[in-house]
């Protein structure tokens, strides 16, 4: 395959590793969350307001945000740090997702100088250490940027620009990889093509001509 010059820089969550807030939800809070539709409401709650934002921001530790996440939502302090301190192994990856990524490496490996691989990952600093020590395919990256590092979050700009410069990647030949509409927008906004990832199989339908 006669490839140009591209970046492609991949999400983890809900992209290579699962990532399922509502059964985590259900699973630690199973009388807060007995139906569907209470799961979902929980799960954002928890997961949507700023102090788990801060978490990813690397600026607010994993026992701040339990203590008091339990305290704003009347939620039993043990559930819910159980829930965190379990979420490192929830992070499973995503053998369809896993299977394109690998594809991309053996491409890269065959032309070096033609495709780069990135991720650009909202992670919180525990859980990117434990993915580093457990899956050697990360090795498999050029390089990436996880948000609790670098104290910045998606879909802010400045961690898109961080990206760009840390690797010198020119927006224009850059592909980014985000199963959240709003994240794939600011790349977009940055000149960057975008892909929102709903399944592996539509993302290498999408990915691979724009390789070609």
């Amino acid at each position: 395959m006669v490839m140009t010059a591209k970046n492609i820089v991949f999400d983890f969550g809900a992209v290579l590793f699962t990532w399922q807030p509502r059964v985590l939800i259900a699973t630690h809070f199973p009388e807060q969350a007995a139906t569907p539709e209470q799961a979902a409401v929980l799960a954002h709650a928890v997961f949507a307001h700023a102090d788990w934002h801060n978490f990813d921001r690397g600026v607010l530790p994993a026992h701040a945000v339990s203590v008091r996440t339990a305290a704003r939502l009347g939620l039993p302090e043990p559930a819910l740090r159980a829930l965190i301190d379990g979420i490192a192994e929830h992070l499973q990856p995503m053998p369809d997702t896993l299977a394109v990524l690998a594809q991309l490496r053996a491409l890269r490996d065959q032309q070096p100088d033609r495709l780069r691989l990135h991720f650009l990952s909202n992670m919180p600093i525990p859980y990117a250490r434990l993915l580093e020590q457990k899956h050697a395919f990360l090795s498999w990256f050029d390089g990436g940027v996880f948000s609790g590092d670098v104290q910045l979050v998606k879909p802010e700009p400045e961690i898109y620009e961080l990206l760009e410069s840390r690797y010198a990647l020119v927006p224009g030949n850059t592909i980014f990889i985000d199963d959240l509409a709003d994240n794939v927008a600011s790349a977009r906004a940055r000149g960057w093509q975008g892909i929102h990832f709903v399944s592996a199989a539509l993302l290498q339908a999408q990915l691979m001509p724009l390789l070609a």
